[in-house]
This record gives structure tokens, sequence and C-alpha cells, in this order.
């Protein structure tokens, strides 16, 4: 049976891990570095199969499996081609949960039970492998099939303890092995050669013995100088003499340390620690000279480099050096790191916390029992790529970026009706006795004063006056308003507005109806006499809305535009988005009804002049920089974000957002502004509009000119109010 390791096969005998088949054949897991062969230490790991960080000394060896080793320098590459695994989540409560299968462990076992508890014992060489604990208590278990959630009453960490491995010059070099290490390989039948035991002789195992503290490992050289990357000889140093012994394997029994990566994750009183990984061991003494941390290949100069930079406790020396932070979570270099502080400070540093995971797992691991879209789909997501829909990623969400005809789609809008699909736009309910209260301290502009089956366009502001999201306040009765946000800051106006109703005790309720309610525009001179084709025979009038049938959906219907003609937003549960989308096509067909994507709304929204926020925002936007004063009411006595523009109103302020117009092509989103040769702001919004036949343009000035006539791209825009097209607004009241 063999396995592939870099490319060359290699023979292994059944029951071998990956790394004692490597081992076999006189060759190293990895690169070189102290074998533990226990899973404590970094020194083995590998890319099996496609998956890297593996602990090779953990992982049998399986027929035709492929290894790779690690580069010397570097993480390894991921590798692309390899096939995602499914990897399955499961829970499980359970009384008491015990960590590890040594004695201890055994021993606490059989100890709750004859008190009429019900342990269960997770080993990781019987496949369940935990690698993390977490408050709660919870306990991840990664098994071969599934990664399971443990909860459980009770959490004992049995882990037994880990031999300290040795830090001196040489320590990377191949052949060096913990006791532990070498009984394993012995007892496998691997030839190691001439063994030589440093520290307290290990039973069981056949070698020289040799006195003396351990200064440093040897290199073997070729015949020709260069250097072989194993042992060729170790040397101790016995009463101020040094004695070198020549020898292919080193046994290294430098004492124990506690096994406690585990237990360091989390202070929860339902956890607690036995047996020789709760044992509190001497420490080795403070290292010299070598690599410290074997992982991240930090050594005892960088130790002393960031102490000297004044980085002197034991979490900082670990940030600063990176010693610590890798594959083992410090298991193999914390003893040492802590003899280094001790010796430097004179005080014996706690351990620090450890991160889960124990173990390296994979993203698929990590991940198992979510489900999560990166890029969020609408209801009419397929519909969509059926009419030919170019998609594109925007905000969280996949949206149509035109179907084809970008420009048809334009006139669409402006000289018969088009669909659009709003569903992204954010959705709020907000309902309770302190409704219009919340309401009215949260926004800028008057809430009370709208009436049931009006709206009214409103900004969203923070403490410092400055637009963070704009939308549409809705009212339904006294005490039930419906929301709405833009696409992308949906999320965060939810988060916003429930963190300023807990801090006021606000008697509201509010719920979130992004993702259950879907959104179609119908907008265009002819959309009220689609509406009509489809059951609506009341259309509302400008900033109305209603709760009616379309096409037999039931519908939020909403009176609004965005786009600068005639538009109907009509909200409807998720279910029936399709089913509403394909009647609103085939009634309007003979209309010229057509779907529109972004490429048009964008171009349409910018000819009316209107702002996207984020687009055409700032962090620092207040409404005055924007023209938006109108939306602000200061006569109110309190809203978030009043004291803030109150302190600046008085102060001059001549950041604008201002319109222009070019003859030509639009030029770029983001292309300077300049006036002779000085860069004076930049263009946030442009669009070459077929019905002006010019560019409109959006762009910040931000260094106090008022100058009527700038360069852009090499030509001359003029400046211009906004809207550009149908300043009125009249035909978005038709």
């Amino acid at each position: 049976m063999r396995i592939v390791v870099d490319d060359e096969p290699v023979e292994f005998v059944d029951g071998d891990s990956v790394a004692t088949a490597i081992l076999r054949t006189g060759g190293h897991p990895a690169r070189g570095g102290t074998l533990c062969l226990a899973g404590d230490c970094g020194n083995c790991v590998a890319r099996i199969d496609g998956v890297a960080w593996m602990r090779t000394c953990q992982t049998f060896a399986g027929p035709g499996m492929v290894v790779r080793r690690h580069p010397e320098v570097g993480a390894p590459a991921a590798d692309v081609a390899a096939p995602a695994p499914f990897v399955a989540k499961r829970h499980r409560q359970i009384d008491v949960a015990i960590v590890g299968g040594g004695r201890s462990a055994r021993a606490e076992a059989q100890r709750l039970a004859a008190g009429g508890r019900q342990p269960i014992v997770f080993e990781a060489t019987e496949g369940n492998e935990v690698v993390a604990v977490y408050p709660g208590p919870v306990v991840i278990v990664r098994t071969p099939t599934a990664m399971v959630h443990i909860d459980a009453t009770e959490v004992v960490i049995a882990t037994g303890a880990a031999e300290v491995q040795p830090v001196v010059p040489g320590n990377g070099l191949r052949g060096i092995l913990t006791p532990r290490a070498a009984a394993i390989l012995a007892a496998r039948g691997v030839d190691l050669g001439r063994v030589v035991i440093v520290g307290e002789e290990s039973a069981g195992l056949s070698g020289t013995a040799v006195t003396g503290r351990l200064t440093r490992f040897v290199e073997r050289l070729n015949t020709d100088g260069t250097g072989t990357g194993r042992i060729g000889a170790v040397s101790t140093m016995v009463d101020s003499s040094e004695h070198t012994q020549e020898c292919d394997t080193v046994v290294v029994n430098l004492g124990l340390a506690p096994r406690d990566v585990l237990a360091r994750m989390t202070d929860d009183p339902a956890v607690r620690v036995i047996g020789s990984a709760a044992v509190a061991y001497a420490l080795p003494v403070c290292p010299v000279e070598g690599v410290v941390c074997p992982c991240s290949g930090a050594g005892v100069d960088d130790l002393q480099g960031v102490w000297d930079r004044g980085f002197q406790e034991l979490e900082l020396v670990k940030r600063a050096s990176l010693a610590g932070t890798g594959t083992c979570q410090g298991m193999a270099c914390l003893p040492h790191i802590r003899a280094f502080v001790a010796d430097r400070s004179g005080a014996l540093p706690e351990p620090f916390t450890a991160r889960p995971a124990a173990r390296q797992i994979t993203l698929a691991e990590a991940a198992a029992g979510f489900h999560v879209e990166p890029f969020r789909r609408t209801a009419l997501h397929d519909e969509h790529v059926r009419l030919g829909a170019t998609m594109d990623r925007f905000g969280s969400w996949w949206r149509p970026w035109h179907y084809g005809d970008a420009v048809a789609e334009y006139w669409a809008v402006r000289e018969a009706v088009s669909l659009g699909d709003v569903s992204t736009l954010g959705k709020l309910i907000v309902s309770g006795p302190d409704a219009v209260d919340f309401l009215e301290r949260l926004y800028p502009t008057t809430i009370a004063d709208i009436r049931p089956g009006r709206s009214r366009y409103v900004l969203l502001l923070n403490e410092r006056g400055h637009v963070i999201d704009d939308g549409m306040v809705l009212r339904e009765s006294e005490t039930r308003f419906v929301l709405t946000f833009t696409s992308g800051g949906a999320a965060n106006a939810e988060a916003w507005m429930r963190d300023w109703a807990e801090t006021w005790g606000s008697r509201v309720h509010l719920v979130d109806q992004t993702m259950s309610l879907a959104a179609i525009n119908v907008t265009g001179p002819l959309a009220g006499a689609l509406l009509k084709r489809v059951g609506v025979t009341d259309v509302p009038k400008f900033l109305q809305h209603r709760r009616l049938d379309v096409a037999g959906v039931p519908c939020h219907v909403m009176r609004l535009s965005f786009t600068g003609e005639t538009s109907f937003e009509l909200h409807h549960t998720v279910r029936q988005s399709v089913e509403l989308w394909r009647a609103l096509l085939d009634a309007g067909r003979n209309l010229g009804v057509r779907p529109h994507g972004l490429q048009a709304l964008f171009g349409l929204r910018l000819e009316k002049g209107h702002v996207i926020v984020g687009t055409d925002t700032e962090l620092d936007t207040t409404p005055r920089r924007i023209g938006m004063e109108w939306a602000v009411k200061m006569d109110k006595p309190y809203f978030v974000g009043r004291a803030a523009l109150a302190r600046t109103a008085p102060l001059p302020d001549r950041r604008r957002l201002h319109g222009y117009t070019m003859e030509g092509v639009a030029p770029l989103e983001g292309a300077p502004i300049l006036i002779d040769d000085r860069v004076v702001g930049h263009v946030t919004s442009s669009f070459t509009s077929p019905l002006l036949r010019r560019a409109v343009l959006l762009g910040w000035v931000k260094d106090g000119t008022d100058a009527n006539r700038v360069r852009i791209d090499g030509r001359t825009a003029l400046r211009a109010a906004t809207p550009f097209y149908d300043p009125e607004g009249a035909r978005a009241r038709v």
C-alpha cells in the first residue's frame, strides 16, 4: 500500500499514520523540527488530499492519499482544483462531556457514572476530536462525518500533558523526537539508527543516555561540506565542558507542560480541568538561542527584539513577535515564552487565552450547518436571467444591470411603462404607543402631521448630523408606520433604530420585512394605465399609499417616484412575486412594457438630481452640503443630530455637491474636477442623457469655490441647477 508524498510513492504498513509512513523512509513529514507525534505541535503539518495544515501524526495513511509538504517559506497555496466537501452539522444535548481518553478521563467517567451522571468521553484517537470549547458550555467536536455541536451541562477537560520541546541552536533539524514519539516509532518498527537520549532516561527506549544540559544540535554534513538538514550529533554541557555525541536520532526528555489549549478558551464555571492538564509544571530554563515558535519561525532573538522595543507583557510579546500565534496555539512554545518573560520581568506570567479552534479546521467545517449567500438574490432573480439580464453585484445583492439594451429601457420609462425589481429596499414596520414620539426623535423632519395613507421622504442622520441613509415614512394608522431604506443601508438602519429604541426605552415594536417582502416598481407615463388593466381601478395619488389587490396579489401600493415619472411601488410577499411580475408583463405588452435594470435607473434618477446615499454622499455629508436643508426642521426641539447641526449652522461651509452639464459623452465617475490646474473635487455620478442630449453629472467641490465653469476630463462643464429634467416635478404627479 502506498501514499504519494511530494509526487513520490511512499509505502506504508496498515495502521501507520502519514507521519510514521514518511519517517519509515527516512524522510520528515514537514521540513524539520522536533516531532511529538501527539498533535501538540505544528512540526508535522502538511497538505493532505488538498487540505492544508493537516497533522500527519493524527491522520492514518490510506491507499492513494496525496500528501504535499508545506513550503519552507510562506503558507501553502490553496488547492482551488479540489472540490469543496460537504460537511454536515449535528447537535446533541448531553449531561457531561469529558474531553480526553487517558487514565484521568476514564476514571472521572466511572466516578460520575457511579454517582448517577451520564458522561460521554470524546477522544481524538477514536475519531472524536474536540476543536473548541465555548461558554455555555458548548463543545465543538470534529468527527469523520460531521461537525457536532454539544450542549453540555458540564465539561471536564482531561487532555493530559504535552512534552516540552527543546529550544537550542539546530532545533529545526530532522531527527529530533520526544520520548513518546520515539516509543510510537519503535513500536511501529521504524529504524531510528543510533539513538542518543538527552534528559531523564525514558523507560522502554534503547539508546545512549548522555548527561548535562542540552546546548545544541549539530547538523550532519555531506562530503562536500554542505548541510543535509539532519541531525549528526548532539552537544551537552557538563561542568562547563561541552560534550558532543554522534547520532542519527536524538530523544529529548525535558519534562511536561499541561495540554491546556481547550482549557484556556473559556472561564465558564461549568468547565473544569482535571489530571495532568491541571498541573502547574515547572517551566523549562529560559531559552538563550534557537527557534522558540516553529509555527511562525520566531526565535529567541525575535522575543528579545520586541522586548527591547517595550512589548514587555506576555500578550504583547506574543502579538509583536507572532510567537504562539500558529497552528498549535502555543502548545510547543508557550512554556519557553513564559520562561523568557519571567526571566526578564522577575514575575511568572499567566498563560495567554487560546482562540478557537484548537486545531486547524477548514472553512467548510467552520461553516457546517450555515448556508449564507455572500450576495443575496431577490425572488425575481431567475426571471431576470430568463429575460436575458446581465446580473451584477450591487450592495449585498445580485441585481439586473441591463437586459441587453439600456437605452431602450430608459425610453420605456420616459415614454411608456417599465418594471423594475426594487425588492432590495429595506422595509421596516414600526408600531406601538410610542411610535410617533420615537420617529419624531429619530428623523429631522416632522412625523406627527403625516396623515394615515400619506408618506414623506426623510433623511436619517447620526449624532454628528451626517447623512447615513434616506427613505420614506408611510403612515398606516395612528400607531403603525412602514419605513423604507436604501438597499445598501437597510441592515445598518435597522440596527440603528433598535439601538435608539432601547436607549430611549420607547414602547415600539420593530419588524424587519426586507427579506419577506418583494417589491416591483411600475414606472412611466402609462404606469397608471397598466395598473388599471390588472384590477386597480382607483390608483393612489402622489405620496399616497394603499393596500390593494394587483392582478390578484395583495400589495401595499406606494405612489412615489425615483425615476421622475409616474411610479408605483408594489410591495408584496416574495412567494407571489413571480406571479405578479409575469402578470404585469403580460398585461402591458401592447403598452410597450419592458423591464429596466440599474444602468437605466441610475441615469433616470440622475436626470432628476436624486442623490444615492453612499454614492453621492461621504461619511461627513450634512444636509446643507447636498442642498437638502428643506428635509430638516430645525424648529423641532429634538432629533438625532440636531445639536451638531445647530452648532455648525453659523460656521462657513462652502463644500457642496453641485450639478453640472457638459457636451459629449459623460466622464467617468470619480473623475477629478479642476479649476485651472487645481483639483477642487470629483464626479460622483454621471450619465449621457438621451433626452437632454448632453452629459449630466453630480460632483463634489471641496475647496469653497463657486465657479460656474470647471474642467472635467479635459472638457468644459457648466454648473447647473438640479433637477436637470422636469424641475417642477409635474410628470411624477400626473
